[in-house]
């Protein structure tokens, strides 16, 4: 009688844990910290990092530093920005040209078909410039930066 009951709980046990990822993989909204728009979910972490950091840290999340494809998106992360923090603070974005120059793209692979840059930029100012930075200058607009200085960042996943 001891070995069915205990046969019984261990079923029972493998049941409700297999039940339990089946209901995590099905999950389609953003959770926690994360808010959803277009399919996507975004996280503002205020937290300072250089860029290579606050993409590990994105990764480690499940995501990436966040990629941008419309002006919708745009303002949707500055909206983000500002709900947090109260202000639009100069913040990291996926955006790269660290492994060729001028041949920008996002660190989450998608392509890179959508540009606010201020004007002038992006110009390697120092030949050191490779890591896009958003909320720059009055116009709030793209800007490229050093990527060992350590800005806040959005985190971006699908859903």
């Amino acid at each position: 009688m001891k070995i069915l009951t205990v046969s019984a709980l261990v079923c029972a046990v493998m049941a409700l844990t297999a039940a339990k990822s089946h209901l995590v993989k099905r999950s389609t909204s953003c959770t926690g910290r994360w808010s959803e728009f277009n399919g996507r979910c975004f996280h503002y972490v205020p937290r300072p990092m250089t860029w290579a950091k606050a993409e590990k840290n994105c990764l480690s999340m499940g995501g990436n530093l966040a990629s941008v494809h419309t002006e919708l998106e745009y303002h949707e992360i500055q909206r983000l920005i500002m709900s947090a923090s109260y202000e639009y603070k100069i913040t990291w974005i996926g955006g790269s040209d660290a492994q060729e120059e001028k041949q920008w793209f996002w660190s989450d692979g998608t392509p890179f078909n959508y540009v606010n840059w201020c004007p002038g930029e992006p110009n390697n100012l120092g030949g050191r410039q490779s890591c896009l930075q958003i909320n720059h200058g009055d116009q709030k607009c793209w800007d490229d930066c050093q990527c060992s200085y350590k800005r806040p960042f959005v985190c971006a996943k699908k859903i």
